[in-house]
């Protein structure tokens, strides 16, 4: 805006020292007309409308979004991190198969571990509960309950000291579990989560429990990468398991065996290669995560905490809204950028029309009135380009963000040249116009000489 006060007064003084008579009228004219026609109503309004109509249809299409920053950050997203349960898959896990070791049979193994388990939260802890109450097996009363985080429970059920969980619990306590690797890889390697048991220091045999993708997490995925962006899975689960998983999902970029407390400095690590970095979760342990991310998004159907951490939610457990929102962030802020496009065409078009840059050849002179219109119609070609984004649509699958359809294509540059050609119409027509009905230069010179006159 300074430079244009600076223009509006070396034009009012140019006319001043060498424009014809009456030149105090049209040094006014001049500088009245420019400091009209470079009004920044259409820039002020392109970022605000698109952004009000983008995080509209956002939400007509189950996303959420806590403002303008979100929604202009996902644009700059290239690493997208996706947790595994909940987010993948489907968040409700069942057992799949019980492998004992003969220190006691299947059901009284699945009878201990659900009266442990049922002072525990964890998603497979209710697996097995579920389990156990189908068949009907009544749990025992526990005496003590110890949760290590990220590896597992200790419990005494009947005077029986259990431990339950991974590896590194048994590391933890001593406890030989080699006879139970074996059964933990092969189960792995099916994509089920393998739990081992010991009994009073013993080990009594491994319970594997899966939990199924959702339908379209193997087309997300597509699609994400279809975006141009890397696709990693985080999740506590070790590695057989989550390259069972992340194959499944195709996925190639696999972060196992990490703690809930650890997800925010994987993500800090993956910022620390110089990505913008996505973070998708649904559970309480995702929230130090998604607040770390550069873009936290939330799945609807997780924790309140969780969503309370994001910038995005997502309605429902729908993971292709993941790339709904990315795709109706780009189509925003393309839509911003085109809208200040032509906010600063129309100036830079029109200033000079405005100083008087016709008059020598043509002697026409952009009269105030006119500017005022001219400037008006800048503002109705930004906000009507912003009202376009009412006809966004989500992409159908990957082949459709790889390859658009030639007929959005054309759609989108057509009405960028349409506004160009009807802009110039009006232009010219309103120049016309202003000469035939008493507002050109020549009318405007005879006042001003009447006037003079007088």
């Amino acid at each position: 805006m300074p430079a244009v006060l600076v223009i509006a007064a070396l034009t009012f003084v140019g006319w001043l020292i060498w424009g014809p008579d009456p030149a105090l009228s049209f040094a006014v004219i001049t500088a009245v007309a420019i400091l009209v026609i470079a009004c920044p109503c259409a820039l002020g309004l392109a970022a605000p409308t698109a952004i009000m109509v983008g995080t509209g249809k956002a939400a007509e299409n189950g996303i959420l979004v806590r403002g303008g920053e979100a929604l202009e950050l996902a644009r700059k997203i290239d690493t997208v991190v996706l947790d595994k349960t909940g987010t993948i898959t489907q968040g409700k896990p069942s057992v799949t198969a019980i492998r004992t070791t003969g220190v006691v049979d299947e059901d009284e193994l699945l009878r201990l571990i659900a009266a442990a388990e049922a002072q525990s939260e964890h998603p497979l802890g209710q697996a097995i509960i579920a389990l156990a109450k189908e068949r009907g097996l009544t749990p025992s009363q526990v005496s003590h309950f110890d949760s290590v985080t990220g590896k597992g429970i200790i419990a005494t059920v009947d005077g029986r000291r259990l431990a339950i969980g991974n590896a590194g619990l048994m590391d933890g306590h001593e406890i030989d579990h080699a006879s139970l690797d074996a059964i933990a890889g092969d189960l792995a390697r099916s994509g089920a989560t393998p739990v081992m048991v010991a009994i009073d220091g013993e080990p009594a045999g491994v319970i594997g429990i899966a939990d199924e993708l959702k339908a379209d997490s193997a087309e997300t995925v597509k699609e994400l990468e279809a975006l141009g962006l890397d696709v990693w899975m985080i999740t506590g689960d070790n590695a057989h398991t989550a390259e069972a998983i992340a194959s499944q999902a195709g996925i190639r970029n696999v972060l196992a065996e990490v703690l809930p407390d650890e997800k925010a400095a994987k993500v800090r690590d993956l910022q620390a290669d110089g990505r913008t970095v996505a973070m998708v979760g649904d559970g309480i342990n995702d929230a130090p995560a998604l607040a770390t991310a550069d873009l936290g998004i939330a799945i609807g159907t997780g924790t309140d905490v969780a969503m309370a951490s994001s910038d995005i939610t997502l309605i429902g457990g729908d993971p292709k809204t993941i790339v709904t929102a990315i795709a109706v962030s780009r189509r925003t802020v393309a839509t911003i950028k085109q809208g200040l496009f032509w906010a600063f065409a129309y100036n830079i078009a029109l200033i000079p029309i405005a100083m008087g840059a016709l008059f020598p050849a043509f002697g026409i002179l952009l009269n105030p009135v006119l500017a005022a219109a001219a400037m008006a119609m800048s503002s109705v070609s930004v906000v009507t380009n912003a009202l376009r984004l009412r006809d966004f649509r989500p992409p159908k699958d990957a082949a459709e963000i790889l390859h658009p359809p030639l007929g959005a294509r054309v759609r989108d540059a057509g009405y960028l040249v349409a506004i160009a050609i009807i802009a110039l119409a009006i232009g010219a027509g309103a120049l016309w116009l202003g000469e035939t009905a008493g507002m050109g230069i020549e009318d405007t010179r005879d006042t001003m000489e009447m006037h003079h006159g007088d």
